[in-house]
């Protein structure tokens, strides 16, 4: 797990700036003739809660927590959902859990989302080249289901560690609407809830946390000054490592295709070329689940 540490940051850092309010006139004399404290320079709980989303800390992590701890209460197709705090959600209410994680995550982005624009919107024709690339790479690769062979031999090489337990870890929910919701009408609506929470909010809180946070963290201690695409061998490893834990169901595929991203922010420097192959690749492999009734893959 991370260990987070509270920083402040400086307006410069967040290319915010902060009006001060004058000093209050005598009208804040109070009838016994003694003067009433001084509240000018006390900022308003509006001012602080404004200067805590403004915070790099709460921008660039704060979303993905909150996603991550929702994630968490998703049930499969084995397991109930949210077990590591006593509840048993069952697998018919995943769209549910779902609509309310993506809800609750998408409030939490449009919170921070002002502090987003200290990186000017552009895409690169290399962002859009990446995504298509990346679907190709990562159907094939998990096509090939290499992650659990290695994972067998890894088993047999060291012992009984239960290394193949990370392929349920990584278990994804491989809910088919069409199957489960008995409702066209209600089939569509709750695709289209995935569809907004796969190729568009997925792809910003997790490359505005990788790149924008974790890689950045291990190149130096005020990491939020670190420009986004300069990195050392540790900031590469992890970019690659980190996804690969998130996915290891998926271990060689995640390492490949953030790895190509990874490239491709060093190369243009600009994280929503990122987060634009992320939705492009997300986004096709939704087109592709729902042509192939490869569930299994969302």
């Amino acid at each position: 797990m991370l260990q987070l540490k509270y920083n402040v940051c400086s307006t410069a850092a967040l290319g915010c700036s902060f009006i001060e309010s004058p000093n209050m006139p005598d009208e804040n004399a109070i009838p016994n003739g003694n003067q009433a404290p001084d509240k000018s320079n006390s900022p308003s709980a509006g001012n602080r809660l404004a200067k805590l989303l403004r915070n790099p800390w709460v921008v660039f992590i704060g979303p993905f927590i909150v996603f991550m701890l929702l994630t968490s209460l998703e049930p499969t197709p084995d397991k109930p959902g949210g077990e590591g705090i006593g509840l048993s959600i069952p697998y018919a209410y995943y769209p549910w859990v779902y609509t309310v994680k993506v809800v609750l995550t998408t409030l939490s982005v449009l919170l921070v989302a002002p502090a987003y624009r200290q990186f000017p919107f552009k895409v690169s024709g290399w962002a859009v080249l990446t995504g298509v690339v990346g679907i190709v790479a990562w159907i094939g690769i998990c096509k090939l289901e290499i992650e659990r062979g290695v994972l067998a031999r890894l088993n047999e090489l060291v012992g009984s560690l239960g290394m193949g337990d990370l392929i349920e870890l990584g278990a994804r929910s491989a809910y088919n609407p069409f199957e489960q919701i008995d409702s066209t009408a209600g089939a569509w609506t709750f695709l289209a809830v995935r569809f907004f929470g796969l190729a568009l909010l997925v792809p910003v809180i997790e490359e505005f946390f990788l790149r924008g946070f974790l890689m950045r963290y291990f190149m130096q201690h005020d990491w939020w000054k670190s420009p986004i695409g300069s990195v050392n061998a540790t900031a590469v490893v992890i970019g690659t490592v980190f996804p690969m834990l998130m996915h290891p169901a998926e271990l060689l595929a995640a390492a490949v295709w953030f790895s190509m991203v990874t490239v491709l922010m060093i190369r243009t420097r600009n994280i929503w070329d990122c987060v634009v192959a992320h939705a492009i690749t997300n986004l096709l492999l939704g087109l592709y689940v729902v042509y192939s009734g490869d569930w299994y893959f969302m």
